[in-house]
């Protein structure tokens, strides 16, 4: 069954009749057979493709996915659907995969920059581990493993640099000391840079700690907003419109969460409602006063009072995170060694840092702390070219995958489905964003290699499946196994 209709296929399958050959009495079939559908398909590959720029481009869900393929004319069923897709993860991760593309593609380039990063969406799961190209933006392998162990680690980082045909001219990954283990391990001349962007969400983790537990205070000062909107949501008139905006106004910035480390969502909050108490206070020196008003610059001002106390030691912490953040910015395009000795000046500015309260030292202490164990792996990227500073690429290679699981399932985190079939959906979901598949596209060359990947990817639902059923039922499943271990001691 294919999207231009159903067809029969008469397939002539030869033998070599020279027994001198090698191929002597082995079946070999039409080489054309392949471009129609799998082994023991039904469906033809141009459905599989159709499926998968569905799901991926368009974020169907399967209910979806079922019904345009039943207003197309193909007569399936939502299960049929589901394994269609399936296949159509597996076989775009074969043909990303294929070592000859990959060969010509890295070929084209000098040398490789290796990112690497792990997902792990439910504790006590596997963990997907994906090792990508910074320069191409290739994939070059994504597998589930049960562990963070250095050991397993270095196993696939030895893998792939065995499988690039250009050598790996630099490592990006965050700071988690597997991983620092496992590159020094495997990889002891490449220059390792550690994220700065996970160094500064580490080290200013007790800065932004105190900026929320302020902005909690101040907004359990400021809750009185929403009486002062009943009174006028019924009213058309322009003061009521001007109290209403005043009121939006404060709304949007408590609700308003900011991106840590740089982002201060707590001291943004502060800022503006100062503005909007300015701005109050401006209106009623014009005489534009009204009683609305007034409760609302009282809330406010007795909010903003109220903490005072809390914000001098916010502000102080990051300031000095802003510095740092500027530093290692390096807009100046200065050396290492020129970033390296600006970076020290500021920590030793730090130290020196003594007559300040006991919250502030505390925030400059775990810094500095932070800022030793990733020192020696902060600076290489100014020296190394196309040696990125974050791997936020990677990240965002993550949270664009979730992204499309959120939209095609309404899961808002990652699904354990993700990392159990993540070798092959996460290569998918990044593919067709790029590349506009196409059923002759899909078929593999190489068939022994789609089913060793389809049995890997099987054995992993299998082991999820064998935990579902003893969560389900226990005693039975305890007992299963004790017949199967005493019917294998019997035939021992």
């Amino acid at each position: 069954m294919t999207l231009s209709g159903g067809y029969r296929l008469r397939l002539a399958v030869r033998r070599c009749q020279n027994p001198e050959c090698l191929q002597y009495h082995r079946p070999y079939r039409p080489e054309e057979e392949g471009g129609w559908a799998l082994p023991h398909g039904e469906y033809g590959l141009d459905v599989i493709a159709l499926v998968g720029m569905l799901r991926y481009r368009q974020h169907h869900s399967l209910t979806e996915l079922h019904q345009a393929l039943r207003d197309r004319g193909i007569s399936i069923g939502e299960r049929t659907v589901l394994h269609l897709l399936a296949r159509y993860e597996e076989l775009v991760s074969v043909h990303l995969a294929n070592q000859d593309r990959l060969h010509s593609i890295l070929s084209q380039q000098e040398y490789v920059i290796l990112a690497l990063d792990g997902l792990r969406p439910d504790i006590g799961h596997e963990v997907l581990w994906v090792l990508r190209d910074s320069v191409s933006g290739e994939i070059l392998l994504a597998r589930p493993l049960l562990s963070e162990c250095e050991a397993d680690l270095v196993v696939l980082i030895t893998e792939v640099q065995k499988m690039l045909p250009v050598p790996i001219r630099g490592v990006i990954s965050d700071g988690q000391h597997s991983i620092r283990n496992a590159v020094a391990s495997a990889l002891p001349e490449i220059p390792h840079q550690l994220c700065h962007f996970h160094y500064l969400r580490e080290a200013a983790k007790p800065v932004y700690e105190a900026d929320r537990h302020a902005k909690k205070e101040l907004k359990k000062q400021v809750r009185g907003v929403r009486p002062i909107e009943r009174v006028v949501e019924k009213r058309n008139d322009d003061e009521a419109a001007i109290i209403r905006s005043y009121c939006s106004a404060v709304r949007s910035s408590l609700t308003d969460d900011g991106h840590p480390p740089l982002a201060a969502p707590g001291l943004t909050l502060h800022e503006r409602l100062t503005l909007i108490v300015a701005s109050l206070e401006r209106g009623a020196k014009k005489g534009a006063s009204r009683r609305k008003l007034e409760c609302l610059h009282q809330l406010l001002t007795k909010g903003l009072t109220t903490t005072a106390a809390l914000w001098p030691d916010v502000q102080a912490g990051y300031a000095w995170v802003h510095r740092a953040a500027h530093l290692l910015a390096n807009a100046e395009q200065q050396a290492a060694k020129e970033v390296q000795e600006n970076y020290l000046s500021l920590l030793d500015e730090m130290r020196q840092e003594v007559d300040t309260s006991e919250p502030l030292r505390k925030m400059i202490a775990t810094f500095l702390k932070v800022t030793d164990s990733y020192r020696p792996g902060l600076f290489f990227c100014y020296d190394e070219p196309d040696l990125p500073r974050t791997n936020n690429d990677l990240e965002h290679l993550f949270g664009s995958t979730r992204y499309h699981e959120r939209r095609a399932t309404g899961r808002k985190q990652a699904s354990p489905g993700l990392v159990v079939r993540g070798a092959v959906r996460i290569v998918a979901s990044v593919a067709s964003q790029r590349y506009h598949f196409k059923g002759p596209e899909l078929q593999p060359c190489n068939l022994t290699q789609w089913r060793a990947l389809r049995h890997q990817v099987e054995n992993r639902h299998e082991a999820r499946r064998e935990q579902y059923r003893f969560r389900k039922a226990p005693a039975e499943y305890l007992v299963a196994l004790e017949e199967k271990l005493s019917q294998r001691t019997m035939r021992s």
